[in-house]
């Protein structure tokens, strides 16, 4: 057992080679470091640097990253990744009118992978399924849908009969979510080893993209996703004062 966890606690999955450099470079901006310094950074987390540089030469080759002059950059696929990433952490929001976005899926014939695919879309996006092929949200987030649904499904914007609190309770597993929210924030203020607070971060940020970022109108007074956010905020500070420390001594 870590040092992060309780009897009666589920473990939090340990983080291989590869999801520790992940983790390092989705965290940094511009997404890019030297091999010297990835190497530095990964040790820190009781990660050899044999095994290091192993994982970065296979996810070259994989297409994670990409090889550049001086060290190894996320790979355009990942950076989709990033932005999904730091938008779950700073998420755009807007005065809520009351107004939802409603999606009704129009296209026929699609066959169980593009099913999947645009369930996952969508989720992405923070909607959430009322029924088969009704995907609706409150309308308080500053971003566009991709035009790409155009295609698939018709947008609408609606004014739901019933108490938009008693609808996003239906939506969404709020209690859950606040349950494991605050769970987490408990692991990430025990962990001590460098290696258990990223593996409790890395949980925190999987957490933080499934957050619905519903008006406050529509949240429990008790709400923890602000406090993770700001948790997982200071830790990002932190981790970017080690990267700054380290270019400072090459």
């Amino acid at each position: 057992m870590n040092g992060s966890e309780v009897p009666g606690e589920p473990p939090l999955r340990p983080l291989s080679a590869r999801s520790v450099v992940l983790s390092l470079l989705l965290g940094t901006h511009p997404p890019e470091l030297p091999v010297r310094e990835l190497v530095r950074l990964v040790e820190g987390f009781d990660v050899g640097g044999s095994t290091v540089r192993a994982a970065l030469s296979r996810m070259a080759a994989a297409g994670d990253l990409r090889r550049t002059d001086t060290g190894y950059r996320l790979s355009e696929r990942l950076l989709e990744r990033q932005r999904r990433q730091d938008e779950a952490l700073r998420p755009r929001t807007r005065a809520w009118d009351g107004d939802w976005e409603m999606l009704v899926i129009t296209a026929t014939g699609r066959g169980p992978a593009e099913r999947a695919e645009l369930r996952t879309r969508l989720t992405a996006l923070r909607l959430a399924e009322l029924r088969e092929g009704v995907w609706l949200r409150p309308a308080n987030l500053r971003r566009p849908l991709p035009a790409a649904l155009d295609g698939v499904a018709e947008r609408l914007v609606s004014r739901p009969g019933r108490p938009g609190a008693e609808l996003s309770a239906r939506l969404w597993p709020l209690d859950t979510w606040s349950r494991t929210a605050r769970d987490l924030l408990a692991r990430v203020g025990r962990a001590r080893r460098p290696a258990d607070r990223l593996t409790a971060f890395a949980a925190v940020v999987r957490h933080l993209l499934a957050d619905p970022v519903l008006p406050a109108e529509l949240l429990p007074s008790d709400w923890p996703g602000a406090a993770l956010r700001d948790a997982y905020t200071e830790y990002q500070r932190e981790q970017s004062g080690q990267v700054r420390a380290g270019g400072t001594r090459t």
